[in-house]
């Protein structure tokens, strides 16, 4: 496998232009929804892959990149908290993967095991597809997270659902690298359908200058915001070890021994943290990287530091920003009707595989409870105020969940279940 170390320079940079272009749907899609700077995400994506790249001894070909578990908390935190306080908390959740890469290092994998069993990973996962299920509705309608009316009903389904079914079609019918981009593809006929209609405006662009620093946000320090974003780090914790094990089986080789898992949680800890630190979206490793990865059968993660440099350098547009952030909302809402319901699906899809057990009592208190209080909007604290303190959505079903599985009699007990 060495010789894929060893690729001519135009060949590394090819693919690392390509890399970027599989992950740029998705990237730019989080900030966009959550109101963040898509240019300041493409730096902060960048930048979190590169510091990946240095703790783990550059020996694992990901990308990270923004992080979908967030969209909702980041969206509560803003309007309750500001934007500057919503920094501060995923500063902190960056640190929750430092602590489990630190009790990795101590107490070994099975730890991640105990912790996060199917059974838990699974209501969690399907709670962050399914809770975000009526953002995705509104905005394809043309309406704002509140239900407010941005743009006409008839005009927004005219636009959002051609960006859905294109983004179907790609997904199911494409081939070779195409299969990679539904999302690019989707984008790109709802923005035509959107410039068709007049509803984009271009005067935003067109004054926007070439060259111009990404809009940074400086993090402040909210112990409630804090506390409100950090049990949310949980999922994506479990997303990533799955990332590393999917791309370590990509690639035919064992990343949780080498460089190891504590090393992984942790690169993937610090490009987090460095997130919050600029103002940009939590980073977690890409699925259609690792899809790309497949394909081109180009395991050499020095293409990512590629990918990495042309994801600083593009945030360094002003007027690429401006583009972007010109997209309409049903452009965005006719492809989350799939992307949230995916991601839904992939929680499920975990406790099949898993063979989880839906007649056993245990199982069934801890999925059908932590789905309610995920879904359902249940808050557990002080009050609804303001300055009050309280758990709630992915928040508080991760850490019902785990609570749950670590309280009631049978834990530990799903492997054997699952090999039987």
């Amino acid at each position: 496998m060495q010789d894929e170390f060893n690729d001519p320079l135009w060949r590394q940079v090819l693919s690392g232009a390509q890399m970027l272009f599989v992950a740029f749907g998705a990237l730019v899609l989080m900030p966009l929804i959550t109101g963040l700077d898509p240019n300041v995400a493409l730096f902060t994506a960048g930048l979190g892959t590169l510091l990946f790249q240095l703790v783990t001894g550059r020996q694992v070909p990901v990308f990270l990149a923004s992080s979908f578990a967030f969209i909702t908390p980041i969206i509560l935190a803003k309007g309750q908290f500001g934007l500057a306080e919503t920094m501060g908390g995923i500063m902190a959740a960056g640190f929750v993967y430092t602590f489990l890469g630190l009790a990795v290092k101590i107490k070994g994998t099975g730890f991640i095991d105990r912790l996060l069993p199917p059974v838990v990973i699974g209501p969690v996962v399907i709670s962050i597809g399914l809770a975000m299920a009526p953002i995705a509705a509104n905005m394809a309608m043309g309406k704002n997270g509140d239900g407010s009316e941005l743009i006409p009903y008839a005009t927004a389904m005219w636009i959002s659902m051609p960006a859905l079914l294109t983004t179907i079609v790609v997904a199911v019918f494409g081939k070779g690298i195409f299969r990679l981009v539904p999302i690019i593809a989707g984008v790109l006929v709802g923005f035509g359908m959107s410039f068709a209609f007049g509803v984009v405006d271009t005067a935003k662009i067109a004054a926007a200058s070439w060259l111009a620093l990404p809009h940074f946000t400086a993090p402040a320090f909210n112990w409630q915001a804090i506390l409100f974003i950090v049990p949310v780090a949980l999922a994506p914790a479990i997303e990533h070890i799955g990332g590393v094990i999917a791309v370590g089986s990509v690639t035919g080789r064992d990343y949780l021994k080498k460089p190891g898992l504590h090393r992984t949680l942790l690169g993937d800890g610090i490009a987090t943290t460095a997130a919050g630190l600029f103002g940009g979206p939590p980073n977690t490793t890409y699925a259609e990287v690792t899809g790309a990865v497949m394909l081109t059968k180009n395991y050499n993660p020095k293409i990512m530091t590629w990918a990495s440099i042309f994801a600083i350098s593009l945030a360094f547009v002003g007027k690429f920003g401006a583009l972007l952030q010109s997209i309409p909302v049903p452009v965005m809402g006719g492809i989350l009707c799939l992307l949230f319901g995916s991601i839904a699906a992939v929680g499920l899809n975990t406790m099949i595989r898993h063979k989880v057990d839906m007649a056993e009592a245990r199982n069934l208190v801890i999925v059908s409870v932590t789905l309610v209080f995920g879904i359902g909007g249940v808050l557990v604290g002080t009050g609804t105020g303001p300055d009050d303190f309280g758990l709630k959505g992915i928040a508080l079903c991760a850490v019902v969940a785990i609570a749950l599985n670590l309280l009631l009699p049978g834990h530990g007990d799903w492997k054997k279940d699952a090999q039987a």
